[in-house]
């Protein structure tokens, strides 16, 4: 078998890009001789810009910031607006930024096409809404983002949705809840915010055998420590908000499709509902992709530094990182994982008191909502990013009264640990004394 040689791929990247394709999603993903390049290497070349005058090309995909596109005849009007594919029109319909956004994360996370959306939220919503009709049904992930219990919960009330929920580690349990009106498995990668880590391969292929598909967060893991559709995921979801962007000044979202007659199936919603991505916030997204491996990698090494040291301390009763030694899921992360994740939480022995004084406490940490930007942030999940869920709901997701979420950023370890050590230190003494 012929080695494939530079000339080729270049011969190959030219050819898609006069089919309208980017060319740095073809050739960006293989060495000559046909290897798979690296994640660090696809993340700084798998997005190109178009070629500009005399065969020059920007080295940064350009921000198209028009809102709409002329043409020279109502004819060439019409017959753009056919489809997502077609010419450019309205910005909500497609943006030459937005699609270059697209097919740079597609081809980081293995997929074959992509819609970008204004936020996470945007993604998941707009995924659900397209697929599901009244009377369908959907298997859940029990430990699940608040938010995607809230629309979830919303769908069943307002449109007679069944939605059931299964712990993630056995697929028998999933099969057992299958009915002909099963219509999506939904799962998180790792689990927000206790890192639960399910078995992608095993539920992903019983729901393929079952005819269900199968939609995956990979929010809190990312390409770089996992690729869903590698594993059987029909659509991957990301909040693009959080480590693909990274720097706490973007929304968006994104659905990575295996196949691309279901982003033709979504698309329409996806321009009715008005969820598209902004021109900008694909273009500041693009500029956050290239350091995303070299970030994860600080954060998953920052995580297991604290983590290890959390798990010894006196006020904490139990921590949650997945790649941790005794947590559920460490021996199907360590197999379905590449690194840990920068999302750590962990129980305060004192309880709903001690995590609120906790998250007042920290100085160099911030007290704030979101997580994967550079900084490192702390949240108390019951008071807020899961105040959806009762009692009964919180403690069937494994958060607790005390649970605080801290997500790890990338500034050095031991000036994080000497913040989250002073502020432990307060609320121990506090306990102690009453």
């Amino acid at each position: 078998m012929e080695t494939e040689t530079e000339t080729e791929m270049e011969a190959e990247a030219e050819t898609e890009r006069d089919a309208g394709g980017d060319a740095g999603a073809t050739a960006g993903r293989r060495r000559a001789g046909g290897a798979a390049l690296d994640i660090r290497t696809r993340a700084v070349h798998v997005s190109s810009a178009p070629p500009g005058e005399g065969g020059s090309r920007p080295l940064s995909v350009p921000l198209v910031q028009s809102s709409a596109f002329a043409f020279d005849s109502a004819d060439a009007l019409a017959e753009a607006m056919a489809g997502p594919d077609g010419p450019y029109v309205y910005s909500r319909r497609g943006n030459p930024t937005v699609r270059a956004l697209e097919r740079t994360l597609a081809g980081l996370e293995g997929g074959v096409s992509a819609l970008a959306f204004a936020s996470g939220m945007g993604a998941i919503s707009g995924v659900l809404l397209a697929l599901l009709r009244p009377g369908d049904h959907v298997v859940a992930q029990r430990c699940l983002y608040g938010g995607t219990y809230a629309v979830l919960s919303d769908l069943a009330a307002r449109y007679g949705i069944a939605v059931d929920y299964v712990d993630g580690a056995d697929e028998a349990e999933f099969a057992a809840l299958v009915r002909p009106t099963t219509r999506v498995l939904f799962l998180e990668t790792i689990g927000n915010p206790v890192g639960q880590v399910p078995d992608l391969p095993g539920l992903l292929a019983a729901a393929r055998a079952h005819g269900v598909l199968g939609v995956v967060d990979n929010s809190l893991a990312s390409p770089v420590l996992c690729r869903p559709i590698e594993h059987g995921a029909d659509i991957v979801v990301h909040s693009t908000t959080k480590y693909l962007a990274g720097h706490s000044d973007v929304l968006g979202g994104v659905a990575v499709f295996a196949d691309d007659r279901l982003r033709h199936e979504i698309w329409p919603r996806t321009v009715e509902f008005g969820a598209t991505a902004d021109p900008f916030a694909a273009w500041l997204t693009l500029r956050g992709l290239p350091t995303l491996p070299l970030r994860i990698a600080q954060h998953c090494a920052n995580a297991a530094a604290l983590a290890g040291r959390l798990a010894a301390h006196p006020a904490v009763a139990a921590v949650h990182w997945p790649w941790l030694p005794g947590h559920p899921s460490c021996d199907r992360a360590r197999a379905l994982l590449s690194g840990g994740g920068g999302m750590v939480a962990f129980d305060l022995a004192g309880g709903r008191a001690a995590g609120r004084a906790f998250v007042a406490r920290v100085r160099l940490a911030r007290l704030a909502l979101s997580l994967g930007g550079v900084e490192t942030l702390v949240t108390h999940p019951a008071s807020t990013s899961h105040r959806e869920l009762d009692e009964e709901a919180l403690a069937a997701a494994c958060i607790g009264p005390g649970t605080v979420r801290l997500s790890v950023g990338i500034e050095d370890a031991e000036d994080l640990w000497a913040d989250l050590a002073q502020a432990l230190s307060e609320v121990n003494s506090v306990r102690s004394t009453q």
